[in-house]
C-alpha cells in the first residue's frame, strides 16, 4: 500500500492585522500630536516693579488710589475707607471727566482689597482703569 500524501493548501484562516496596525498607529500619532500642543488653563500674573513712588492727581493726569500693604487705601492723597472710594471716585471723576483712574497696588497688598477698589471704581462710573505697582524702599 502506498502512503499517501495529502498536501492541503492551507489558506489563510486568521485576520489580517495590517489594517488595525495601520488604525492604531495613526491614533498613536494622533494623541502624540495633541498632546504636545495641549494648553494649560492658567494664567501667569507677574506683578511688575516700581520705578518710583507713588504721585499725585495733578501730576498723572488721572485719579490715583493707592493700595497700601496694610490694607489703607488712599485716595488723591487722603485715606479713605473701601466703602467711600466710589463716593471720591465719583466726586473727581465730576471735576475731571476725561481723567481715568490710576490704581496703584503695593506689591504685599491683599488681591482681594485689589478687586474690591476696582468694583468700587467701576461703579463710581469709570472705565478707563490704569495699573501700576509701588514696592517699599
Amino acid at each position: 500500500m502506498r502512503l499517501r500524501r495529502h498536501f492541503h493548501s492551507e489558506e489563510a484562516t486568521g485576520i489580517d492585522l495590517a489594517p488595525m496596525l495601520d488604525f492604531v498607529m495613526n491614533l498613536l500619532i494622533f494623541f502624540i500630536i495633541t498632546a504636545v500642543f495641549s494648553k494649560e488653563l492658567s494664567l501667569a500674573v507677574n506683578r511688575p516693579g516700581a520705578s518710583s513712588g507713588p504721585s499725585s492727581s495733578s501730576d498723572t493726569g488721572s485719579i490715583v488710589v493707592n493700595i497700601q500693604p496694610d490694607g489703607e487705601v488712599w485716595v488723591d492723597q487722603r485715606t479713605v475707607d473701601i466703602r467711600a472710594v466710589r463716593a471720591n471716585v465719583e466726586r473727581l471723576h465730576a471735576i475731571k471727566p476725561e481723567w481715568g483712574v490710576m490704581v496703584i497696588a503695593d506689591e504685599a497688598a491683599d488681591a482681594g482689597l485689589l478687586v474690591s477698589v476696582v468694583d468700587q471704581v467701576k461703579q463710581g462710573g469709570v472705565d478707563n482703569i490704569t495699573f501700576g505697582t509701588s514696592t517699599k524702599k
